[in-house]
């Protein structure tokens, strides 16, 4: 799932080789050497923006910064099409947040490990709850974007008294995150639930009214909810791909900062919350 996971749902030493360098060994690379041409979307807080501010566009500083070049930005709005009309069609060589390689890409190894959270009222009846199999939920109205989320929700008997809301949107006209928070803090809904990313964005105001708990428990026979991130390049530039993978491995406590100061929910290998940048 990418961004929200969709989205879900953000990047990238050394010199950068020559332009002939060959991705593969014979097939060469369209790279740009000169710049960092990264894929994003404009408005899409907290992962990215026009003006810079999002957690993908400091990353992108971070990987610019390890090759010495700019960051130059191919912008294209949220929903599908993005890596056909900009990576594929070579407008750029990097898309950062990306979780499952396709036809036209290939992932580099992740940069951090996600997941999604749960939230509800303080103080109330659903203190203490953190998976949807507690019995406390049975009857409970929880929100719904369906994904691995709508699966845990089935397989916990919890379907039929969910919420639907909207995932894969155009973040500049509709908002379904504050949507669904909104919805809690005014009894809509008794239980929120959100991608990690967009939830330590979002929640930051609402955390002295709001109990949030990351979700880690994989129900049997459902999807996943913890998700590996990754870069996106595309399918041939296999050396492209090695040289952001020893950029990764080399700046991950950089990135880590970024993602901690956004919020972001990380996770170790063994699922335990990573609360400091990496060595």
């Amino acid at each position: 799932m990418k961004r929200l996971l969709l989205a879900v749902m953000a990047v990238l030493a050394g010199i950068v080789a020559p332009a002939s360098y060959a991705a593969d060994g014979n097939l060469a690379d369209a790279v740009n050497r000169k710049v960092l041409r990264v894929c994003s979307i404009p408005e899409n807080m907290p992962y990215s923006n026009d003006k810079g501010e999002g957690f993908e566009n400091k990353i992108a500083e971070v990987i610019a910064d390890e090759l010495k070049i700019p960051v130059e930005y191919t912008w294209y709005p949220g929903g599908f099409g993005l890596i056909r009309r900009t990576l594929a069609a070579k407008k750029c060589d990097l898309v950062l947040g990306t979780v499952q390689a396709d036809e036209y890409t290939l992932n580099t190894n992740h940069y951090y490990h996600t997941t999604y959270v749960m939230f509800y009222k303080k103080g109330g009846d659903l203190e203490g709850v953190t998976s949807f199999t507690d019995p406390k939920l049975q009857g409970k109205r929880v929100s719904n974007q369906g994904g691995p989320v709508g699966d845990q929700l089935a397989k916990a008997g919890l379907m039929t008294t969910a919420k639907a809301y909207l995932i894969n949107v155009d973040r500049r006209y509709i908002n379904p995150e504050q949507e669904i928070i909104d919805d809690v803090l005014k009894g809509e809904i008794d239980v929120g639930v959100l991608w990690g990313p967009f939830a330590g964005w979002f929640l930051k105001p609402h955390l002295d009214k709001l109990t949030v708990h990351p979700i880690t428990e994989h129900l049997p026979g459902t999807a996943k909810v913890t998700y590996r991130i990754t870069m996106g390049v595309r399918a041939n530039e296999s050396n492209w791909k090695r040289q952001l993978n020893e950029i990764i491995k080399k700046r991950q406590g950089d990135i880590d900062k970024i993602l901690l100061d956004y919020k972001v929910p990380l996770l170790d290998e063994d699922l335990k919350p990573v609360t400091e940048p990496r060595k």
